[in-house]
């Protein structure tokens, strides 16, 4: 796993992936130029809600339309998530790569359009009373654990590892117990709120490590955006299950 992999410094000292990602990030690159902490956090949170009010909108405007569409050709479903994971891949890796902003940007669109089109489908399964509550509990959690993340940011630096195996080992378990067992209850769900949850905090502290330049709070948005949608599915899920 990346995060395993290590890196040695000039004075000897082993850097795990993670950490030489943000000991290169923490420094303004070439071209670039430093921002205000509040600019930087302006533009991070608005390329936030950047993302979750196009996919809001993509949800109002398409998502019945969507969803009737799917019920009568279920293949078309697998076209979408297949269109989704390729163009999501690409953007994220134009956001990560780059150095400009606006090239982050493009391939955060890259990323934000498709899961839209995801999302239209998946959450007009859903009474809009469902989707309220889950927009509401997952907005109260973002922001309690960017609260979280902005007061204790040593105590998230040291969770990366088990965040990241612990997420790849949930959902494995989680796709053999559907698959083999049947099992669909909400116990997975509420892994992934947990774990979902404790990256927003995790990125959000992490975020603030970074040198406060556009390109850097582009790439930040990325990682707290689908921070944020995996958790509200994971939520709606939940409430989904006990009604």
């Amino acid at each position: 796993m990346g995060f395993l992999e290590t890196r040695t410094t000039a004075d000897g000292r082993e850097l795990s992936t993670r950490e030489a990602r943000i000991l290169e990030r923490s420094e303004v690159a070439e071209g670039e130029s430093a921002i205000s902490t509040s600019l930087y956090n302006l533009v991070m949170g608005g390329t936030v809600a950047y993302g979750l009010l196009v996919n809001a909108l993509i949800v109002w405007a398409f998502g019945q339309t969507l969803l009737h569409y799917i019920v009568a050709n279920p293949s078309s479903y697998y076209v979408i998530l297949i269109a989704y994971v390729i163009l999501g891949i690409i953007g994220i890796l134009m956001s990560k790569k780059s150095k400009s902003a606006l090239i982050s940007f493009i391939g955060y669109n890259l990323l934000v359009l498709p899961l839209g089109a995801v999302l239209a489908v998946y959450v007009s399964v859903f009474p809009a009373i469902l989707v309220a509550k889950a927009t509401l509990l997952t907005g109260f959690i973002t922001l309690f654990m960017m609260g979280i993340g902005s007061a204790f940011p040593q105590f998230f630096s040291k969770m990366a590892g088990t965040l990241a195996i612990t997420l790849i080992v949930t959902l494995i378990v989680e796709v053999i117990s559907v698959f083999f067992f049947g099992y669909s209850g909400t116990l997975f769900d509420y892994i992934f709120v947990l774990v979902f949850s404790l990256y927003i905090g995790f990125d959000f502290s992490r975020s603030q490590a970074y040198a406060k330049t556009l390109d850097n709070a582009v790439d930040s948005a990325v990682d707290i955006y689908l921070d944020i949608v995996n958790l509200f599915i994971r939520i709606l899920s939940i409430l989904g299950k006990r009604n």
